[in-house]
């Protein structure tokens, strides 16, 4: 007589279980979502742009080779681009659906083309020409802070310190620019003594919140509260007193050999100060060292994980204050954007927030 044994089915491993299951990213619907809405906006456009052309203009009234200016119809250019918006959206989300990371440079293209449409839209039927090379040029100008800004942030976040200071950074960088320009007579000294007061600023900000342990937010906030009283009492009294010690020394625009006369890009990107060009080497270089060095191994096991970095041998705190000094004086480079590279004198609260913002 035989006898069966019923035995209960095994439960699949976590291994199998997770691969019958769609893998799902956190945060994937980001990206999409964006599209989507500039999808939207460019829709709502195209549907308000009125009738004409419009007058588009690629090479500066500097370049060697003039490229002549063109019309478009605005109408059909706008529901061109429009559809493109569309279609990044629609591939975007498809991405997703199919458990695929949808890359950022959809978002930036659309954001691109959207702020074309932008242009398209309103100078539409207007005598207006929309200069794309001197927009470009203008925008990667303007940017200059705010990306000299969000470096310190990423620097200073990569070791777990919240640089809230930024904007006291910026601020302390654009006062001492400005005035050391003053005194040597020339703007380049203003560019060295910049990266300065942000250190003597992160100074601070390391010295509280790692030495103390005090909280980071409040230290932040505090150090720009005084670095706005500080610098809003010294022009009142110091720089109105002599105004020979807050004159307006500019860079002079340092254009690169052959590259500088390529269309539309050569304006852009190789027609400017040495302030922009500093701003390349540094993202480029802070890209590499973050990600392919030993130094940005330690720095970001320090933010992420600091006790599991203390027990090989890193010195933790250490590597924090050198950092967060790093940090500081990146913001007070950018700081000499606002004064000796766009050749200023200082003003009160003359960053207007861009700390903030970065």
């Amino acid at each position: 007589m035989s006898t069966t044994v019923l035995t209960p089915p095994t439960p699949a491993s976590p291994a199998v279980a997770s691969e019958a299951r769609p893998v799902r990213v956190r945060g994937a619907w980001r990206t999409p979502i964006l599209v989507m809405v500039l999808a939207l906006a460019s829709v709502l456009m195209a549907i308000f742009t009125p009738a004409g052309n419009s007058k588009i203009r690629i090479s500066a009234n500097s370049d060697s080779l003039q490229i002549p200016i063109f019309a478009l119809p605005s109408r059909a250019t706008v529901w061109v681009l429009a559809i493109v918006v569309v279609g990044l959206a629609v591939w975007a989300s498809l991405r997703v659906i199919g458990a695929k990371k949808a890359p950022i440079w959809m978002a930036s293209t659309a954001g691109g083309l959207a702020f074309l449409l932008l242009l398209v839209m309103i100078s539409a039927g207007k005598d207006q020409v929309i200069p794309i090379a001197g927009l470009l040029a203008g925008t990667l100008f303007l940017a200059t802070p705010l990306v000299f800004g969000a470096l310190s942030g990423v620097i200073c976040e990569r070791v777990g310190i919240v640089n809230i200071a930024i904007e006291g950074q910026l601020l302390a960088g654009a006062f001492t620019a400005a005035v050391v320009a003053s005194i040597a007579g020339t703007p380049y000294a203003g560019l060295v003594a910049a990266p300065l007061a942000g250190v003597a600023v992160g100074s601070l900000l390391a010295f509280f919140s790692i030495r103390y342990q005090v909280n980071q937010i409040i230290v932040g906030v505090v150090l720009n509260v005084l670095v706005v009283g500080l610098t809003s009492f010294l022009f009142s009294t110091v720089l109105k007193s002599n105004p020979d010690l807050n004159g307006r020394k500019g860079l002079p625009v340092l254009p690169i050999p052959l590259l500088s006369e390529i269309p539309v890009i050569g304006p852009v990107l190789f027609r400017q100060n040495l302030l922009v060009y500093l701003m390349f080497i540094i993202v480029i270089a802070l890209q590499i060292m973050l990600f392919r060095s030993r130094w940005g191994l330690r720095m970001r096991s320090v933010g992420e994980h600091p006790k599991a970095a203390d027990t090989v041998g890193i010195n933790v705190n250490r590597t924090r204050w050198r950092n967060t000094l790093l940090g500081g004086a990146v913001a007070g480079l950018g700081g000499a954007f606002f004064t000796v590279a766009s050749g200023l004198a200082f003003g009160k609260d003359m960053t207007a927030g861009r700390g903030f913002i970065a």
